[in-house]
């Protein structure tokens, strides 16, 4: 076993000497190699993100699940899109055998036509039940046979029954989708439950919609119509039919479900329910391979050639084998403890999540989304002095309204709690935690390197003396200071030496191997000789939410002004020294604390729309480096990965005439944050007088 087996196993011994089953789930998200359309930038669906997503799931199950169903369901509506988002099921037993295996014959063909009266009767004698067909159209493909079958479980026996639907109304409804979402169900017998099978073949396949059935009544089913495809009156072998359906609402209580869902930009996978970090390490590495072999992956390359999160996430949920086994519902201190020592470590909110941060990002910190500690402090002390037993419902109520982002989605937030204890939505209440701040990285090791981070803190924090006992009121640091890959790297270093202190060690390779990428050098720069050394890497800036900009078909997602970026100055004393810096002609004073964090904030572009549009972006910077009575100089052009070096000859910008003085620091005091726009604050003279009445 590796280090990181080992740590996984100090921490889950500690949980468990607890009486804690803390199990793991992801939705890890993939794109193509070539991502083309909006269905890979904006838009949840497109022409080909369905044939991908099916023939990923099947990579996936000739990996871990020969012989698994692949259930396609209604998903997701979202304001503003017309039909509902799809999701695909896949389905085996809990000890990883398939419900109804289908066997696998050479020369299978599927159902035809003419074949499809006398299977319907053929299931329903393995049913044990006379099945009543009706006959339907299909406006969007008259060439279409389509089949609707009422089918009900009741009290341990199948039962169908007749539907006299007037020939006229005998017509799926104009939506895409399967037949069984499309029924006009509006006519159906008043009083009857409402389930059908519906089959659909075309010259390509067939097609069988299942009703709404608790597990073992489908578990039946599958088995019945499995059964059918041995059937030795048949000339050739029966080919597998696609199944869609409703997922049962008892479907985890004996099953595993692997997801693939449509979702803005990406295909997200939402993982099995992992009971060990082993468990999770493993189908991230599957899903890799998995991903690779059908020409997916879990990043993006940017026009400059720089890789990047695939922008739709990797989140990580915790939660327990079951509700009556959560580990959270009778451990609300516990509970505080973990969500205080989140707060008093923005690395664990900025160091392994995308570009955008901060209030108007996806997964804002409760106190960027409130801008106030008070609340955060009171309910996370009622929590802590809880009285012994059960307290889903006061820690869901307490914390899903402060865990929100500014609009009060309490979807959006750095730890989310929608999915922990709501009643009042579907999917509200299953005791999961879901930590947004993670986004998808190209290693399959270092997003296991993070969820055992996770555990790790879990374990950590079962001891009181490492919880914090109040909310650290960061201020002005928070978006100055800590958006630094300096400091962030600092601030997980003393979480990592917390751990080791606590005899739960992890190696910070591979974690530093994180922090490179996720914050790419622009320049290096070093003297051998007088040993100067100087760096210049990509930093975070916080992108502002603008007002919401119409687009056809509505609103799905929020606009923010992605036009600043920021970049880390990183100096050493002999650097400071020995060297000057200018950027754009002007002098770039370095802090004569070399603690001190220094950054530049600058315009990269205009985009639209955007705030501020009548000011310019700044275009090329250019920076020298005075040394030695030499200058070197070297340039960033809008979107490229890096300064480059550039000759005397090319031409050099002059400090401006009406503004010769060094570059000024604003910002936290302790951060020193150059302003590029501070130009257009001089040039703009005084502010005006403003009569507030």
């Amino acid at each position: 076993m590796g280090w990181m087996d080992h740590a996984a196993q100090r921490a889950e011994q500690r949980l468990k000497r607890a009486g804690i089953a803390l199990t793991l789930g992801g939705e890890p998200t993939v794109v193509p190699l070539e991502p083309e359309g909006a269905e890979w930038s904006v838009a949840a669906d497109g022409p080909t993100k369905l044939g991908l997503a099916r023939e990923l799931a099947a990579a996936i199950q000739a990996r871990t699940w020969p012989g698994s169903t692949l259930l396609y369901c209604s998903g997701k509506r979202y304001a503003g899109e017309v039909n509902p988002r799809w999701a695909l099921r896949l389905i085996t037993g809990h000890d990883g055998r398939p419900i109804a295996p289908w066997p696998e014959q050479a020369g299978a063909r599927p159902l035809g036509a003419g074949q499809a009266e006398a299977w319907l009767q053929q299931l329903g004698e393995r049913l044990g039940v006379a099945l009543h067909t009706l006959r339907l159209r299909d406006p969007r493909d008259p060439a279409r046979a389509v089949w609707a079958v009422p089918l009900t479980w009741e009290q341990g026996h199948w039962r169908s029954l007749p539907w006299p639907l007037a020939p006229a109304l005998r017509e799926l409804g104009p939506a895409q989708g399967p037949a069984g979402l499309r029924l006009p169900l509006e006519h159906y017998p008043a009083g009857e439950t409402c389930q059908l099978l519906t089959l659909e073949l075309d010259g390509e396949g067939w097609e069988l919609f299942l009703p709404p059935l608790e597990r073992l009544a489908i578990e039946q089913l599958l088995q019945a119509i499995a059964a059918g495809a041995t059937d030795p009156a048949r000339d050739t072998p029966l080919g597998r039919p696609l199944f869609s359906g409703v997922l049962p609402l008892d479907a985890e209580t004996g099953w595993q479900v692997l997801g693939l869902t449509a979702d803005p930009g990406v295909l997200e996978i939402n993982l099995p329910v992992c009971r060990s970090w082993v468990a999770y390490r493993d189908w991230l590495t599957l899903l890799e391979d998995a991903s690779a072999a059908v020409g997916l992956r879990s990043w993006r390359q940017d026009p400059a050639g720089i890789q990047r999160g695939t922008g739709g996430g990797n989140h990580l949920l915790w939660g327990g084998p079951d509700l009556d086994q959560n580990p959270f519902f009778p451990r609300p201190a516990w509970l505080v403890g973990i969500l205080r020592y989140w707060q008093h470590h923005p690395c664990l909110a900025y160091l392994f999540s995308g570009d955008g941060v901060g209030a108007a990002s996806q997964a804002p910190r409760p106190d960027e989304a409130l801008g106030t500690l008070a609340d955060l402090e009171l309910a996370y002390r009622v929590l802590k002095a809880a009285p012994p037993g059960d307290q889903r419902e006061l820690i869901g109520e307490t914390l899903r309204h402060l865990h929100a982002d500014r609009s009060g989605n309490n979807h959006r937030s750095e730890v989310s709690f929608d999915k922990f204890w709501n009643p009042g939505v579907p999917g509200g209440c299953q005791g999961l935690i879901e930590f947004r701040a993670i986004e998808s990285l190209p290693r399959a090791d270092w997003t296991a390197a993070i969820a055992l981070l996770w555990t790790s803190l879990a374990a950590l924090l079962l001891d009181p003396e490492h919880r914090p006992e109040r909310l650290h009121d960061w201020g002005p640091a928070l978006h100055e200071r800590m958006l630094l890959p300096s400091q962030l790297w600092a601030d997980l270093s003393q979480v990592l030496a917390d751990l080791e202190a606590a005899g739960l060690p992890l190696e910070p390779e591979i974690y530093r191997q994180i922090w490179a990428w996720r914050f790419p050098l622009l320049l290096q720069w070093h003297d051998p000789a007088s040993g100067a050394a100087l760096e210049l890497r990509h930093a975070l800036e916080p992108w502002p939410l603008i007002c919401d900009t119409p687009r056809e078909g509505g609103h799905t997602s929020r606009f923010v002004d992605a036009s600043l970026r920021r970049f880390e100055v990183t100096a050493n004393a002999s650097f400071r020294q020995a060297c000057r810096l200018r950027l754009q002609g002007r002098l770039l004073p370095l802090p004569a604390d070399r603690e001190l964090p220094m950054a530049v904030r600058w315009r990269e572009q205009r985009l639209y729309p955007c705030l501020h549009p009548g000011i310019p972006p700044e275009g090329s910077l250019v920076l020298a480096i005075e040394h030695a009575g030499t200058n070197s100089h070297w340039v960033l052009e809008p979107g490229s990965p890096r300064f480059m070096p550039l000759q005397p000859e090319c031409g050099l910008p002059a400090a401006p005439a009406d503004c010769p003085a060094p570059w000024e620091h604003t910002g936290a005091p302790d951060t020193c944050i150059v302003d590029l726009r501070q130009v257009h604050l001089r040039n703009s003279g005084p502010p005006p007088n403003v009569d507030p009445y």
